[in-house]
């Protein structure tokens, strides 16, 4: 039995390749997420940027917690199984009145993970409705061959390559997935989604938390991994470690560390060294 969703949710998601909403945090709980992200950005000077929106929880204490939240992990155990491996998280913010966007894409493009059994749980840290740019998805779309994307690097496109897909997408299939501040919603990595910019006054924060089971390998470079949950009988990653304080040493150096292989697979075959800010 599920430990979190229901049995409709979790066949919805095999066949559709989403669910939503999902129960994740409490208002609290996302308001406390929300109160640390701003204590930090306001501490440095701006919105969190470039290589420090990705890996997040190897960075901050309160994101590792995140990604280790029980009700998360049942619901990523309700669709992988027992065993979890944190692959990466990631910030997706959009200012208020913001022009940033996310095309259509399928997140497996440039990732390198093999076989495709790769969750995203996508926590709304602030409300996510329409108007702030929630993700939209094409339902189904999962079961589609990887298809040819093309790179853009356009200045306002919140992904890695500012990648889209390279054939047309019929937006009138699509599905919003609006959110309020603590739900999340689940999509899978082959999943065709995109989000339209901010039209409202308010910051629209996401974490995005990819999981796997560690079956999963990398073929591109010799990868890192959390495990949250069960034991890895495979080997495929070298674990990382929990940050014992927000941006200690250790944490620094353990994000340094798999950030540059985690860009090594994003990027590879360009001259990129870095993520976008």
């Amino acid at each position: 039995m599920p430990k979190i969703l229901s049995e409709a949710a979790v066949a919805q998601y095999h066949d559709q390749g989403f669910f939503f909403p999902v129960p994740a945090l409490t208002g609290d709980e996302a308001a406390a997420c929300r109160a640390e992200l701003e204590a930090y950005e306001r501490n440095t000077g701006g919105p969190i940027a470039s290589n420090l929106r990705h890996k997040v929880h190897l960075l901050f204490t309160w994101a590792n917690d995140l990604v280790h939240h029980p009700r998360i992990l049942d619901a990523a155990e309700d669709i992988l199984g027992p065993d979890i491996l944190c692959w990466t998280s990631t910030f997706f913010i959009k200012e208020a009145r913001d022009p940033g966007f996310v095309s259509w894409h399928q997140d497996a493009t440039y990732w390198g993970l093999d076989p495709d059994d790769v969750l995203t749980v996508w926590v709304a840290l602030s409300d996510a409705p329409i108007e702030s740019g929630s993700m939209k998805v094409i339902p189904g779309s999962h079961k589609w061959p990887q298809v040819e994307h093309r790179d853009t690097y356009h200045e306002h496109n919140l992904l890695s390559r500012g990648q889209e897909i390279a054939v047309e997408v019929n937006e009138d299939e699509g599905v919003f997935m609006p959110l309020r501040a603590g739900e999340a919603s689940l999509h899978h990595v082959k999943l065709a989604h995109g989000s339209a910019p901010n039209t409202t006054d308010d910051r629209r924060i996401g974490l995005a938390i990819r999981y796997i089971p560690p079956n999963v390998r990398q073929l591109k470079v010799r990868d890192s991994a959390m495990l949250v949950r069960g034991t890895d009988p495979f080997g495929h990653y070298d674990m990382e470690p929990e940050p014992q304080s927000d941006l200690d040493p250790a944490a620094l150096a353990a994000h340094q560390d798999a950030v540059a292989r985690q860009l090594g697979a994003l990027y590879q075959g360009t001259d990129k060294t870095e993520f976008r800010a």
